[in-house]
C-alpha cells in the first residue's frame, strides 16, 4: 500500500505557490460627497447606494421555483452590491437577495438620482 498516495498531491506545471493578490482593483464606484454618479456609473447598484437607508419595496421573480415565484420584500436598503442587495426587513430579518431576480424597486419617496457628466 502507498502510505503517500493521499498526502500532499502534486500535479503537473503546478509550483504550489498562490497567486498573488497585490493587483486587485474594486468594481466599486466611489460616490462624490454631493453623492453624484458619472453618467455611465448610474447602474441599479449605484442608484440603491444613493438611497442607502430608505425604506423600499423590492419586487423579486424566482422564475423556476413553484413556491416563491413572485416576491415582494418590504423593509430598509441597508447595502448594495453588483450583484446583491442587502435589506432589513420590517419584520425584523435581514435578506440577500440575488441582483439577477429583481424586477423593480418602490419607494415612497423622491429617488436620489444624481448623474454628472451630462454632455450637450
Amino acid at each position: 500500500m502507498n502510505g503517500t498516495y493521499y498526502q500532499n498531491p502534486t500535479f503537473p506545471g503546478a509550483t504550489g505557490n498562490m497567486p498573488e493578490m497585490n493587483n486587485y482593483t474594486s468594481n466599486i464606484v466611489p460616490i462624490s460627497d454631493e453623492g453624484n454618479l458619472p453618467m455611465e456609473q448610474s447602474y441599479i447598484e449605484n442608484i440603491l447606494r444613493l438611497n442607502k437607508g430608505k425604506l423600499a419595496k423590492v419586487y423579486i421573480s424566482f422564475p423556476d421555483s413553484v413556491n416563491w415565484k413572485d416576491k415582494i420584500f418590504d423593509g430598509t436598503v441597508e447595502q448594495a452590491g453588483r450583484d446583491h442587495i442587502v435589506m432589513s426587513l420590517t419584520d425584523g430579518k435581514w435578506v440577500l437577495i440575488p441582483m439577477i431576480y429583481l424586477d423593480y424597486v418602490e419607494f415612497n419617496e423622491k429617488i436620489a438620482y444624481k448623474p454628472t457628466n451630462i454632455k450637450k
